[in-house]
C-alpha cells in the first residue's frame, strides 16, 4: 500500500524540495528528531546499564545510538513527507 503510494506519487506529481518544505519545514523535522532522540537515548542508556552493569559502557552505547538514529529519523521524516497516504 505504501509502496503503491510512492509509485503513484512519483508518477503523478513531481515533488521538489520547495513543495516538500511547505508541508513541514526541515527545522521542524530536526527539532522533532532531537527531542525524540533524547527520550530514546535515555531509554537505551538505561537498558544498556541494566544489561551490562557498567554505566560508562551504557553511556558509550547511548552516544553512538544518539547520532545514528537522529540522522536516520531525519531522512525517515523527509521521505514520509513525500507520501500522500493517510493525509
Amino acid at each position: 500500500m505504501i509502496a503503491d503510494q510512492l509509485l503513484i506519487n512519483s508518477k503523478d506529481s513531481k515533488v521538489t524540495y520547495n513543495t516538500d518544505k511547505t508541508s513541514e519545514k526541515p527545522k521542524r523535522s530536526i527539532a522533532k528528531s532531537i527531542s525524540w532522540r533524547i527520550v530514546g537515548t535515555l531509554d537505551t542508556v538505561l537498558i544498556s546499564w541494566i544489561i551490562t552493569g557498567t554505566f560508562s559502557l551504557a553511556f558509550s552505547i547511548g552516544m553512538v545510538e544518539l547520532v545514528t538514529k537522529m540522522v536516520l529519523y531525519f531522512f525517515h521524516e523527509r521521505i514520509w513527507n513525500r507520501i500522500g497516504w493517510g493525509r
